[in-house]
């Protein structure tokens, strides 16, 4: 039994590290990729695109429908024999979902007022993106729970090379007025998802044909898939929703909160602009790992739980908080004490490095709550993780406008909002692991659980 965890642990982390590596190579090409948009954006036009990606990332989540969560848990949990069944009804759902939300959105965005300040493209730039992202959430769901993060890997690298190299060209080769040139990074954006999905959806049907051909496959019905699937699908959607709703209405939050500082509307944006395309971009350059950790934690957890293998949980955080208290700390030391160098380095903004330092708690501790939303996620306790992730938001955004507000605070007291609902938020979850898997807050067994 020791050696058989010895093995999965083993290769638990040869996948981590594998789209650890990917990822730091992506977040590099990210990084860049944002350092061009500031140069080509400018400060109003860079908190102007920064204000609309929630949004963008708001429709992604929607028309995933959490499909990569929900396929991998099925996958990691049943027999190999029902993959290929669960699959060709999940192929057949997501079909008919998406061209059910494509005419919904032909209908609906025209209307939506967020894009009435933005190049009137945009809209249907949104529309093409929904069939890349449904179609591509299957193969991403497989390959999770199959445990292949080499494909995950390659295709996150290939999306940022993809849109780092369209950047560099169009921006090269033509001049655009502001309003154009965020249609171009938006439009570069989405092309590098079409890259995405050719790579990904191929390698899923090369797989899928063999799986038909397979003589032991087990019939399941249309019902038991869906129902099966949508246990999953629809509480997390509804998480994921919430943060992205959270997440787009964050940034006229902040610049509505600042206005009664005295700060004008252009102002407000180009602070806004620092805070999330500066300061954040460097602050969260590190989760890379934590992010890595999330997409090979959500199956592990999730087969450990359904084997009720606790011994295996329970080891699993242990390794899991110690690797990001190992790179998470010392990135906010180094934040800390360079924040100055960084922000002028890379982004020639000395104005954000106080922002940097300030933000250090929300950084830390977010790096410790997405793993720990994994493993609520792989523990089946999604309607925790919903209501925790409301209450935190509530007090958050509760002190960003009662802060922020505040002519004394400005941008400080966003800052302070930012911070105590990422640390309430790692908290809540934290606590709700070690109650479930019988540990206490030390990561030490309680005495009273016995195996």
């Amino acid at each position: 039994m020791y050696k058989e965890m010895q093995h999965e642990m083993k290769i638990f982390f040869r996948g981590v590290l594998l789209l650890a590596v990917a990822a730091l190579v992506g977040e590099s090409l990210e990084f860049i990729v944002n350092m061009i948009l500031a140069r080509e954006l400018g400060e109003l036009g860079l908190g102007h695109y920064m204000s609309i990606f929630p949004t963008v990332i708001l429709i992604i989540i929607i028309a995933s429908l959490e499909l990569p969560i929900s396929i991998s848990k099925f996958v990691a949990e049943k027999e190999e024999n029902q993959h290929y069944s669960m699959l060709k009804h999940a192929t057949k759902l997501t079909i008919i979902m998406t061209f059910a939300m494509i005419i919904i959105a032909v209908f609906v965005l025209p209307f939506v007022p967020v894009f009435n300040s933005y190049h009137p493209l945009i809209r249907w730039l949104m529309v093409v993106l929904i069939p890349l992202i449904s179609l591509t959430s299957i193969a991403r769901g497989f390959f999770m729970g199959k445990q292949q993060m080499g494909k995950l890997a390659f295709s996150n690298l290939f999306r940022k090379m993809a849109q780092l190299i369209l950047l560099i060209g169009i921006y090269q080769m033509f001049s655009f007025d502001n309003e154009t040139a965020i249609l171009v990074a938006l439009a570069t954006f989405v092309g590098s998802e079409l890259i995405v999905f050719v790579y990904l959806f191929t390698a899923y049907l090369i797989q899928y044909r063999k799986m038909k051909s397979a003589s032991s496959n087990q019939f399941l019905s249309a019902g038991e898939v869906t129902k099966s699937l949508l246990a999953v699908t629809i509480p997390t959607t509804g998480l994921r929703l919430f943060h992205a709703v959270t997440n787009a209405v964050q940034p006229f939050l902040i610049k509505y909160s600042l206005s009664f500082t005295g700060l004008s509307s252009i102002a407000a944006t180009e602070q806004f602009g620092l805070l999330a395309g500066v300061a954040i971009s460097i602050g969260f350059f590190p989760a890379f790992i934590a992010h890595s950790l999330l997409i090979v934690l959500i199956p592990t957890v999730s087969e450990a739980t359904a084997k009720k293998n606790r011994g295996k949980l329970k080891k699993l955080l242990v390794r899991v908080m110690g690797v990001t208290a190992a790179y998470g700390f010392p990135a906010v030391i180094v934040f800390l004490i360079f924040s100055e160098h960084l922000t002028m380095r890379f982004f020639h903004s000395a104005s954000a490095a106080t922002y940097l330092e300030l933000l250090w708690p929300s950084f830390l501790f977010t790096f410790f709550l997405i793993p720990l939303q994994a493993y609520l996620i792989g523990l089946g306790l999604i309607t925790t993780a919903f209501f925790q992730s409301v209450w935190a938001t509530v007090i958050s955004f509760s002190l960003m406008y009662i802060l922020g507000s505040q002519p004394s605070l400005g941008m400080h007291g966003i800052i302070i909002g930012m911070n105590a609902g990422s640390v309430l938020l790692m908290l809540l979850h934290y606590f709700s692991v070690c109650k479930a898997i019988g540990i206490t807050a030390w990561l030490r067994t309680k005495n009273t659980y016995k195996d």
